[in-house]
Parts: C-alpha cells; sequence; structure tokens
C-alpha cells in the first residue's frame, strides 16, 4: 500500500528515499519528540543502504536503541515545502518491528524517545503521512 501527499509544484524537488519503524507495544508506540514535534524512528537512507541497516541506524543514533524489524508495513511520499531545504519530496517506506534493548546514549541529543498511547498520538505526528502510516499500524 502506498499514498502520496502534498501537491506537486512546478518546481525541482529534492527527493529523499528514508525507511522508518513503528514499535508498537499493546496501545503504545515508540516516537522520537523533536523541537519541531513527535516522528517515527528512521530517517533518509545513506549511499547504497538498505533500508534495515538505515534502521538500525537511526534508531541507535535518535534513541540508543538495537532493534528488530518484522515486515513492510507501507510506504508514502509527500511534495512540501521545507524551511531550509526548500521544495522537499521525502519517500518513506514503514515497517513493523520492535526495540530491543538500550545500548548506547543517543547521539542526537534533541530527540527523545516515549512511548505514546495510539489515541494520545493519533493525527499529531509532524508529517502527515507518518500519522497515516501510524493508522495503517493500529488498523484491526
Amino acid at each position: 500500500m502506498h499514498k502520496v501527499f502534498g501537491v506537486k509544484e512546478a518546481a525541482e524537488y529534492y527527493d529523499r528515499e528514508g525507511s522508518y519503524i513503528i514499535p508498537v507495544c499493546g496501545d503504545k508506540v515508540g516516537v522520537v519528540k523533536t523541537p519541531k514535534g513527535w516522528f517515527l524512528l528512521g530517517g533518509g537512507l545513506e549511499k547504497d543502504e538498505s533500508h534495515i541497516a538505515c534502521i538500525e541506524r537511526e534508531c541507535m543514533e535518535e534513541a540508543g536503541y538495537t532493534v528488530s524489524v518484522s515486515r513492510r508495513l507501507c510506504s508514502a511520499e509527500t511534495y512540501c515545502f521545507h524551511d531550509t531545504i526548500g521544495y522537499f519530496h521525502p519517500i518513506q517506506t514503514y515497517y513493523i518491528g520492535e526495540l530491543i534493548s538500550k545500548s548506547a546514549e543517543p547521539a542526537e541529543t534533541d530527540h527523545a524517545l516515549e512511548w505514546v498511547e495510539y489515541e494520545k498520538i493519533k493525527g499529531k505526528m509532524y508529517f502527515e503521512m507518518q500519522s497515516w502510516a501510524l493508522d495503517k499500524a493500529f488498523e484491526k
């Protein structure tokens, strides 16, 4: 399942592929809180990096956790304008998995791992497409 958000303007976009994990424990989901808001754990792929390797690296950088990725859930993309990047086109793939253990302090000190009840965070992610992916993770 894939969904497109936003409206593509007649402009040159910066395309950025990324992969993210949605760790669910009961009615809660593990997310990172930053000064901008809530985000899923994950980020942009580096050169020649696999989706799973990206999630493993980003979870260590953002939360200091090792992870286990179990399955692909969905993907989405959006067309938007970013304050520093300009016209931005993130393309994100979402996976279900779990946080295994904390093995280091996070390198990104403005990111804090939080376990938040789905009903509290529903529709409140920084990116609308990440809210949509969360909804897919909690569909019965």
